[in-house]
């Protein structure tokens, strides 16, 4: 156990900058006593004091500033997990998030998607664009491969794709949900200013999604019911969950489940009866 006083900051630094190659950032490797980065190195990487530096090493420089912490963050080249775990010991808290538009998953992910037959699942970023799903999300959801990539949007669906809208139980109970979620999502992610275009165009194009977005309603997407009327299965009820990808802030997976053996059976019928995934 730690001592209620050891300066976990400074030993976390110390043991960052020790295992930085001075090469790397082209720094000489001559007249090295000890492995790493010196610290005047890092400070001045960091653009701060190296006397400065050294106290914070030594836990006598008083409480760092963020953006003193995003400096040597920087300056160390730390990944994103090292420099969320710098700031929770610097700061007791976790940095700004930074919003990065995802490249795509890894075919680990999508295996792991394929895997769940009977369940349609997507993976969606914090912006709610559909980057990846299964073949059970294509026939009974929508299937994304027939749409542009830029129109595989959950909020471009629910408010301009009458398909959409005509499978919804309750469309304006759904829609609702989703632009208050989406909302939530957004802020979290940092990703305001990502979505102001789409935000923009939805404001213009329909009415009733620009009254929703002026009621400024916030909702957590956790899980639920959905009722969707499928054009060819019917009424089908499925239970949903979100669970965000570990190591990817930025995505979330959501799937559901049959919420009935009749409608497992009906999905599993829609499944053998179209070999190639169509749009519901």
């Amino acid at each position: 156990m730690p001592a209620a006083n050891e300066n976990l900051l400074g030993a976390y630094l110390r043991d960052r900058r020790a295992k930085l190659d001075p090469t790397a950032f082209g720094f000489p490797l001559a007249r090295r006593r000890t492995p790493g980065l010196r610290r005047e190195e890092v400070a001045q990487r960091a653009n701060v004091s190296a006397t400065w530096y050294t106290w914070l090493e030594q836990g006598r420089g008083g409480a760092p500033s963020a953006d003193v912490l995003d400096r040597i963050s920087s300056a160390m080249m730390l990944t994103d997990a090292e420099r969320e775990h710098l700031f929770l010991l610097g700061l007791g808290r976790p940095p700004e998030v930074r919003y990065h538009a995802p490249a795509g998953i890894t075919p680990r992910l999508q295996r792991l998607l394929d895997t769940l037959e009977h369940s349609p699942a997507f993976v969606r970023t914090a912006t709610w664009d559909v980057i990846a799903w299964n073949r059970a999300a294509a026939v009974v959801l929508t299937d994304y491969s027939a749409l542009p990539e830029g129109q595989r949007n959950v909020l471009r669906m629910m408010f301009h794709d009458s398909r959409v809208r005509a499978a919804q139980h309750n469309w304006q109970s759904v829609a609702r949900y989703v632009v208050a979620s989406f909302r939530a999502d957004v802020a979290r992610a940092g990703a305001a200013r990502n979505v102001q275009s789409l935000v923009d165009e939805l404001c213009a194009t329909s009415p009733e999604f620009a009254a929703m977005w002026r009621d400024n309603d916030v909702q957590a997407h956790g899980d639920g019911l959905k009722v969707l009327h499928h054009r060819t299965a019917g009424p089908l009820s499925m239970e949903f969950s979100g669970f965000a990808v570990d190591g990817r802030p930025d995505l979330n997976m959501v799937i559901y489940n049959p919420a009935t053996p009749e409608d497992a059976h009906k999905i599993r019928t829609l499944l053998k009866s179209q070999p190639q995934p169509s749009q519901f």
